[in-house]
């Protein structure tokens, strides 16, 4: 995966902003859109896109867009910037693949100390019984 590339395919929107600004919150778009369509990247192979909408497919709309927002800060350039390092993070974390488990078998020692210890015990409780003519 190569960032530079990824964000460059990035499409961003500014909107007004709700939340602290006073008066400013009317007159500045400082809210940021942030627009990636998954269908014509040329950053992602097509195994990756499949893997981006199997891990986070609630994420993506029905045309294949991830979008995300921020409007955390009165900047806008600010929310630029944090809206690219969250939509970054996200993508890595869903790239990654999870190691196959590999099925190993049980210990033959193993085995042997549990037959053991079940035999001890059995053994144990036999000596506790009644005796019997």
């Amino acid at each position: 995966m190569e960032q530079e590339k990824i964000v460059s395919e990035l499409t961003f929107k500014a909107v007004r902003s709700s939340g602290a600004g006073g008066q400013n919150v009317n007159k500045v778009a400082s809210k940021v859109v942030l627009s990636f369509d998954l269908s014509t990247s040329k950053a992602l192979s097509d195994d990756q896109k499949a893997l981006l909408l199997t891990k986070i497919p609630t994420r993506f709309t029905s045309d294949n867009i991830l979008i995300l927002n921020c409007d955390e800060d009165r900047s806008q350039l600010k929310n630029k910037i944090i809206v690219i390092k969250r939509f970054l993070e996200l993508i890595k974390t869903a790239l990654v693949v999870p190691k196959v488990r590999k099925a190993t078998k049980i210990p033959k020692s193993v085995i042997r100390k549990r037959l053991k210890d079940k035999k001890s015990l059995s053994e144990i409780k036999q000596s506790r019984r009644k005796p019997h003519f």
